[in-house]
């Protein structure tokens, strides 16, 4: 059997923040000084997004999920720190639950200006946050084999992170909204299976060639293969609201593609599935989260998510340790114990009756486990 440098499997990590006025609990332009105040401080890891009341913040490539942790953490409390300094408040869910997208402003930057000119208010409604996990590959050939098998199992890690229950003050009924908000967009959603690396380059210079993007990062599904890095971005995910929730999520998708590699090397593959049969499954992980259920192709039958769950910890059980993360997706247990963050926010707002409740209890947990 080959023997397998785990090394390769390194982690970048994306996430973005919302900003609250805490009088109003309402989101909140920061005017960029935020990000300002953070690059003094952090560098290039914190940047402005499309709308002002994002910020956004990404990791150095981390050698392991322990590295990547360390990095979150100090991503977390600084821009936690500089707003508190600025008299603002930050959170982490994929939507905010009540403030109301047409009042917040867009930041003024060609490329920004470029996406609402094109996409209009499909680009301005668009005020979510979403959590982006590259896993680093030895090359753009593997990683194409690799993000074609690892599409199965973005419903099952997508349940997990779901923590998106409202939308401009209403109860949605969904665990996730967010993709719901994102589906507009154009080239979102479970990607197509590519044959060869080939045949995806050549899609996205069709793509350039005929004026539909400029680059191949205007390709917004919820897994790529990255245009620029040797990476596959895992992009489905809403924002977890606390950092041990983001690292077990990162820690999953790097072991199901050092997994899906590892069967590579003994000449085996994961079995391939339509986009519209795992987009059942999205469906469904976005309406009921980790209680729901989701289908089993290969059995053709129903069955419930937190079960899949749990055997998905069983099928890269024996690469965990080789990453050294297996404390990150033992924690899985834990999050299936006390509920997604959507399972949370709703439990608040049972309890209290008032989304400003809600609000507060994202803000108290932003700095949770640090």
């Amino acid at each position: 059997m080959a023997n397998i440098n785990y090394k390769n499997f390194t982690l970048g990590i994306e996430e973005e923040y919302m900003v609250v006025d805490p009088a109003t609990r309402e989101l909140k332009s920061h005017e960029q000084k935020i990000v300002s105040e953070g690059q003094k401080m952090i560098k290039d890891k914190v940047k402005a997004e499309m709308h002002q009341a994002v910020v956004e913040v990404g990791t150095d490539i981390c050698a392991d999920i322990d590295e990547a942790f360390k990095d979150v953490s100090v991503l977390r409390k600084t821009i936690s720190q500089i707003a508190g300094e600025l008299g603002l408040w930050v959170g982490a869910s994929g939507t905010h639950p009540f403030s109301h997208w047409e009042s917040q402003l867009i930041t003024d930057h060609v490329r920004y200006n470029e996406i609402v000119n094109e996409l209009q208010e499909a680009a301005r409604s668009n005020l979510i946050f979403g959590l982006h996990v590259h896993v680093g590959m030895e090359s753009r050939e593997m990683a194409n084999h690799i993000a074609n098998s690892t599409r199965y199992f973005l419903p099952h890690i997508y349940a997990l992170s779901t923590n998106s229950p409202f939308w401009e003050g209403r109860q949605t009924g969904y665990k996730s909204f967010r993709t719901k908000v994102f589906d507009k967009f154009p080239r979102t959603g479970i990607p197509e299976y590519f044959e060869s690396i080939e045949a995806y380059d050549n899609f996205v210079k069709l793509l350039v060639r005929t004026n539909c993007i400029d680059n191949g990062k205007k390709i917004w599904w919820d897994l790529r293969v990255h245009p620029f890095f040797n990476t596959v971005e895992f992009r489905i995910c809403d924002v977890p609201m606390t950092v041990e929730e983001t690292m077990t999520i990162a820690a999953l998708f790097q072991a199901i593609c050092a997994k899906i590699y590892k069967l590579r090397t003994l000449n085996m593959n994961y079995i391939q599935y339509s986009r519209a049969l795992i987009n059942e499954n999205k469906w469904r992980a976005s309406r009921y989260g980790i209680d729901g259920h989701l289908i089993d192709f290969g059995k053709e039958e129903e069955v419930n998510t937190r079960v899949l769950l749990y055997e998905l910890l069983d099928f890269v059980d024996d690469v965990v340790d080789h990453l050294g993360c297996r404390h990150a997706t033992s924690f899985v247990s834990k999050m299936l114990e006390r509920g997604t963050g959507a399972d949370r926010q709703l439990k608040v707002y049972a309890d209290s009756g008032s989304l400003t409740s809600v609000v507060d209890y994202i803000h108290d947990q932003f700095l949770h486990g640090l």
